[in-house]
């Protein structure tokens, strides 16, 4: 049986010191939350899948990591050495590399089994409230954004490129928060 242990040791290592508002504090809620989820509502699924794609899930994005193929590969090693299965890492990767907000915007990308559908609610929920708020704001700061300027219209995103480029805040706040609410 595969270890979660090693799971988290991973994902504290990797987002430890991130400040963006990806970091393992985030990872560590949408686990928690992911985990609420299936025993609120008495869900048949892999819960190592879902816990391990929870935590894993901010290990390889563009935003947190310089080298994704790298982390990648990392992730990998990290699943095998900690018992997954073949199938189990195949899984946790589809997840992992369908669930961004960015993707599914600019993408269309879907996580279409229920163990993706878990981690994807979980983690848009702590995109929410007083939480998601703050996230946004955080990582506004973390990338030096203004918070709003009068002048500068909101801006709608058509590829990753620009969403990567970044905007003020608040609208950063109107595209994430209040388009997933």
């Amino acid at each position: 049986m595969a270890d979660i242990a090693p799971i988290y040791e991973y994902a504290k290592l990797i987002l430890g010191t991130d400040h963006t508002g990806h970091g393992f504090d985030h990872v560590k809620r949408v686990a928690a939350m992911a985990k609420q989820i299936i025993a609120e509502d008495q869900l048949q699924v892999d819960d190592y899948v879902v816990e391990a794609a929870a935590f894993l899930h901010d290990t390889i994005d563009d935003k947190v990591v310089k080298d994704v193929v790298k982390a990648k590969e990392e992730v990998q090693q990290c699943l095998l050495a900690a018992g997954a299965t073949a199938e189990q890492i195949s899984h946790i990767f589809t997840i992992i590399e369908n669930l961004s907000f960015s993707k599914e915007l600019l993408a269309g990308a879907q996580v279409s089994s229920l163990e993706g559908q878990i981690v994807k609610d979980a983690d848009r929920l702590d995109a929410l409230g007083a939480i998601g708020i703050l996230r946004t704001s955080y990582f506004g700061g973390a990338h030096q954004h203004p918070i709003h300027e009068s002048e500068r219209a909101p801006k709608t995103f058509t590829n990753h490129a620009d969403y990567r480029k970044g905007t003020t805040v608040i609208n950063h706040f109107y595209r994430k928060v209040v388009f997933i609410a």
